[in-house]
Formats: C-alpha cells, structure tokens, sequence
C-alpha cells in the first residue's frame, strides 16, 4: 500500500497508508486526518475534501472531469493544484505522494 502524506495549513504532516483502487479521500478518512471533512462520502457534491495536488504528482493524474471543476470553482482558497480528494483514485505508485489541505474546507 502506498503511503501519502497529508499537509495541513499549519505545516503539520501525517503519513497515511493507502489502498490502491479507494480514493484519496477514503485514505484521509481512514487515516483520521481532520482536514479532509469528507460530508458527501464522496459523490463530488460538497468540495469539503478540497485538497493541493503539486507536481510532479499533478501531472500523473487524469485532469478534472468538468463537475469536479465546477465544484473546485466554489471553494475557499483555490490553487492551480486544487482537487477534490474523493476524485483521485489512489494507485501502487503514489507512493510518497504529498498532499497540502487548505486552512478551512468551508
């Protein structure tokens, strides 16, 4: 299972083991981390799994379909590197992965 590590505002990291084939919000969920609220379980219809994918991981994921822009487009703080974590399928290699959360989810 890879491990990722999740980044809060503050700079604080967690390593979270994750199942490949779940989401990345299913691994954050799991892995007790506070920041990701998680409130639709996933059906990409809150944004309160908003997350910060940076390179060189962006690029090895499948861009945004255009609900999950649209969705992104509504957050607080959004970035170039902004996802939804329950849109991210998780695979073998993320492993080392690092994932920044915004200071709030709402």
């Amino acid at each position: 299972m890879p491990l990722i590590t999740f980044i809060a505002h503050n700079g604080d990291a967690r390593e979270v083991e994750a199942e490949s084939g779940h989401s990345l919000m299913q691994a954050a969920v799991d892995g007790g981390i506070d920041g990701i609220l998680a409130e639709c379980g996933g059906a990409c219809s809150c944004a309160t799994c908003h997350c910060y994918i940076d390179e060189p991981w962006r690029s090895k994921l499948p861009p945004a379909d255009d609900m999950e822009q649209g969705i992104i487009e509504g957050v607080l703080e959004p970035e170039d590197g902004s996802r939804l974590s329950c849109q991210i399928e998780v695979r073998d290699d993320f492993d080392g992965m690092e994932v920044r959360l915004p200071a709030s989810q709402y």
